[in-house]
Formats: structure tokens, sequence, C-alpha cells
């Protein structure tokens, strides 16, 4: 009976954290095999489309932890848009604090480099914001906002958390998160009129 391994999953986890700390065209396969500690052999059995094979799987494994995050949080925040926009604001800013200021969104240092690498990558990044951001939308129209200022506030607020993102990494400090949340969230969850 063949062994089981967690190469794969190894490789991918690695992937996904090198790719947000220095992005995919700094990231070899050979420092991932070596922080992952997958073996070079069975690389090709688990990815034979090599590293872009093993990027699609890291962003659709970011995406997929992304959108568990942000569901949590609509759960949690129920019909409470100001609640839901704060949580989100905080919850960024735990994770930056978290990771030391060096974990930056894969799907945002993905977007500044794949439209000129790869197609299917760009479409999965692409994929991943829309997907992120129609959660968010929805989550405002069960408060109660008309569709259009849903999706609008959504991207809006997708754009901000993004941004705010870069800043931190830079400054090393969270204090963006709560100046967006402190001059933008009352706007962005106020009610309509």
């Amino acid at each position: 009976m063949p062994r089981q391994t967690d190469a794969r999953a190894r490789a991918i986890a690695t992937a996904e954290r090198l790719f947000r700390i220095q992005g995919y065209t700094a990231t070899g396969l050979t420092q991932i095999l070596q922080e992952s500690g997958a073996p070079k052999g069975s690389f090709y059995f688990h990815f034979p489309r090599g590293k872009a094979q093993l990027a699609e799987e890291a962003i659709d494994r970011y995406v997929a932890g992304r959108i568990a995050v942000l569901r949590d949080i609509s759960a949690n925040t129920t019909g409470d848009a100001l609640s839901f926009v704060h949580q989100l604001f905080r919850t960024f800013a735990a994770e930056m604090v978290a990771s030391d200021f060096q974990y930056g969104c894969l799907m945002q240092n993905l977007a500044n480099e794949l439209p000129a690498l790869d197609a299917e990558l760009t479409r999965r990044v692409a994929r991943g914001f829309a997907e992120s951001t129609e959660i968010v939308a929805e989550h405002f129209r069960g408060c109660g906002f008309a569709p259009a200022r849903a999706s609008a506030t959504a991207a809006a607020l997708v754009a901000a958390l993004e941004g705010a993102r870069t800043i931190a990494r830079l400054e090393r400090t969270p204090a963006i998160f709560q100046a967006l949340a402190d001059v933008s969230a009352r706007r962005w969850a106020a009610p309509e009129g």
C-alpha cells in the first residue's frame, strides 16, 4: 500500500506564504521545496504543470480561506453594517500584526505581477477578488442597502482593505486600519438617505 504524504499540501501552503511575502516572480521552486520539506522528486508528480499549477492551487487555498473569514465576520455581524466594517478592519489589522507586517494579500501581490505572465492565474486572481467582493456586497444587501449601493460600497471597502495592507506593510503599523475605520466606516455603513 502506498505511503500517504502531505508533501503536496505542504508545498501549496509554503507557496501561499511565500507568494504573500515575496510575490510570484521572486519565489523560486527551489525555495518552496526547501522550506516545505517536500521531496523534489515528487514535485512534478503533484504539479505536472509546474509552478503555474502550484500557484493556481495556492490561489484557490488563499481565496477559500479569505471567503471563510469574510463569511464568519458576516455571520457574526448579521444586519449590522457598521460592526461588519469595523470587524473587517480589525481582522485584517490583526493578521498584519501577527505576521510581523510581512504578509500582503496573495491576490494583490500576484495581480501586480501576473497579467503579463499567465492569463489563467490572472483569471483566478480576478475571480478571487470578485467572489470576496460579492460576499461583502451580500452582507450590505442584508443590512438593507440597495443592490447598486451594496456593490459600490463592497468594491470600495475591498479596495481600501487592499491598500491598507500595503501601507501597513510599509509603515509596519496597523494604524491605517484604524484610520480607515474612523474616517470611512460610518459613511460606508450609514443608512441610505
